[in-house]
């Protein structure tokens, strides 16, 4: 087992880790979103470890420094998920408890559909099972709340428009959504170069290549937190989460809540993470 992880290597990349906890703690997973990086759980992570748990938090693709392939096809699904499995690997950790928010919620769903025997528990924040979103997105409300997916689409045209004034312009959209100022600034901080949102935004580009196959149910015990003020997703799709889980299920809708829900809601976080993962043996 990995005494003190600060990096791991998959894929010819190199990934950044933050590690907290001792080595031999129960290994928890935390998986940032877009445009965050592995900072934002900075605080959240701090009300886990002890003796008791090892949170590994990483750069993921297209974040780090070392891991930022330029082709859109090096962002499918099936990519971002080996990744988190070898930083399993690189850990020591045969199953893990993982924690995403975003598009790191999207990848926590997906490798706990595809690997259930690696994954202990799931908690999911803010962005629900892609299934109940492809059932909400056919709904005008919905369709709106994601139609800047459809933007980022678009070649280098996202890149140079967020990096506008030095990345005042992401910043400030950032805080419209919900997200407190200095958060903001400093995930911006990337906008001002645009060549570094590349691989960000290629994420969102490599949609269309994962193709529609049907997404399959999540069996692992799960936890999916969602805010109801959240400006991206909607309520029907948070509700809807709880048909593509067949394993114990919990949804909790925090009032007044945003989609920053790691940095703007972590002490109602900590504590329904802190419940669940004391529910589901080691």
């Amino acid at each position: 087992m990995a005494d003190r992880l600060e990096f791991f290597e998959h894929d010819g990349l190199t990934f950044d880790v933050t590690h907290r906890g001792p080595a031999d703690g129960r290994t928890v997973v935390m998986l940032h979103g877009f445009p965050e990086d592995r900072h934002e759980w900075s605080t959240l992570a701090e009300t886990l470890i002890g003796d008791r748990y090892r949170v590994l938090a990483p750069d993921q693709r297209g974040y780090s420094p070392g891991a930022s392939p330029r082709d859109r096809s090096a962002y499918r699904m099936e990519a971002l998920v080996s990744d988190v499995l070898a930083l399993a690997d690189a850990a020591g950790a045969d199953r893990m408890d993982l924690v995403g928010h975003d598009w790191g919620a999207a990848v926590s769903w997906a490798l706990a559909a595809r690997y259930p025997e690696r994954v202990r528990s799931l908690c999911a924040l803010s962005v629900p099972h892609p299934g109940a979103m492809r059932q909400a997105v056919r709904r005008v409300g919905q369709a709106l709340r994601s139609s800047y997916v459809v933007f980022f689409q678009l070649p280098w045209l996202p890149e140079h428009l967020l990096s506008a004034g030095n990345g005042h312009l992401m910043a400030n959209g950032l805080e419209r959504s919900g997200l407190d100022r200095p958060t903001a600034r400093r995930f911006a901080a990337r906008a001002a170069v645009p060549r570094a949102l590349t691989g960000p935004l290629n994420w969102y580009r490599a949609v269309p290549l994962d193709g529609m196959a049907p997404p399959a149910h999540v069996q692992v015990p799960t936890l999916f937190v969602w805010g109801d003020r959240d400006r991206y997703i909607g309520r029907a799709a948070a509700e809807a989460c709880a048909q593509w889980v067949d394993g114990s299920y919990r949804f909790v809708a925090l009032a007044g809540r945003t989609h920053w829900l790691p940095t703007t809601a972590t002490e109602e976080v900590a504590a329904v993470l802190g419940e669940h993962l004391g529910t589901v043996p080691v």
